[in-house]
């Protein structure tokens, strides 16, 4: 078996191998989850729905400042079922997790456009496996929202262990979610490579932490210079990205630029 460069792999999830598009502030989304909430006696318009939860969010967000407000993130520092079930109780129905958790995920279904994974994904991921690589996601994300979408899109057991923030009251780039699993699963920092899209979520995180990097830029990455990683991909490249990570060498027509 040949010898990887990192043996240890964190990767991020939305825009690195999940492409996703989402849009809250759909009105007929809006309408749909009034209706929803409707069918079990708590009434609202869709206009006071809509300010209901986004006063809820950040109540339950306050204090903990966030770089950005990317819907595909949707509030990744809380467990935003528990706001779900707020509006509920403010519509005077005590409603149990269950029907938060349900009513979390209608709400996502509704406002979300597609849903896929980049070309060349599962490839990437399983020709990693059979080199021996330990894989773990570290994800802003929302646990209600992002187990059915890896189940669905076929993710699911493809990692040795999952950090989703809405789990741990944390997020990238914040030292406390990154030490998650580097001492869970007792990881050689400078023999672990961080994998994302963000350049300070994901890459200068990750150098804060000790740990290599690769940024790639796709179409959810913010605006802005590259990072200072280990490696840079100006584009969404998978095949590319498969190579750095399996320490193959990468097509000198379109080399990826070492980050430093």
């Amino acid at each position: 078996m040949d010898k990887l460069p990192y043996p240890n792999i964190l990767f991020d999830l939305y825009g690195t191998l999940v492409d996703i598009r989402t849009d809250e502030d759909r009105p007929e989304a809006w309408a749909a989850l009034a209706r929803f909430y409707s069918y079990y006696g708590a009434r609202y318009t869709p206009q006071a729905l809509r300010a209901a939860y986004l006063a809820e969010a950040d109540r339950q967000t306050a204090g903990r400042q966030s770089l950005r407000r990317d819907s595909h993130e949707a509030h990744p520092e809380i467990e935003l079922a528990g706001v779900f079930r707020a509006l509920f109780r403010a519509g005077g129905i005590e409603a149990d997790q269950t029907l938060a958790v349900h009513a979390g995920q209608f709400f996502r279904v509704l406002t979300t456009d597609y849903l896929r994974l980049y070309d060349g994904v599962p490839a990437m991921l399983a020709a990693l496996r059979a080199k021996g690589a330990k894989l773990y996601l570290v994800s802003n994300a929302q646990a209600i929202f992002t187990a059915c979408e890896m189940r669905a899109l076929g993710l699911e057991g493809a990692f040795d262990a999952v950090y989703l923030s809405s789990d741990y009251g944390c997020k990238k780039p914040d030292l406390r979610f990154f030490r998650l699993p580097l001492e869970e699963h007792r990881l050689d920092p400078a023999r672990t490579i961080m994998v994302g899209n963000d350049p300070v979520c994901d890459a200068a995180g990750a150098k804060a932490a000790g740990l290599a990097a690769l940024y790639v830029r796709s179409n959810l990455s913010p605006d802005g210079p590259p990072p200072d990683a280990d490696f840079v991909l100006p584009e969404m490249d998978i095949p590319r990205m498969t190579a750095i990570l399996t320490g193959q060498p990468v097509s000198p027509s379109r080399p990826a630029r070492p980050g430093r």
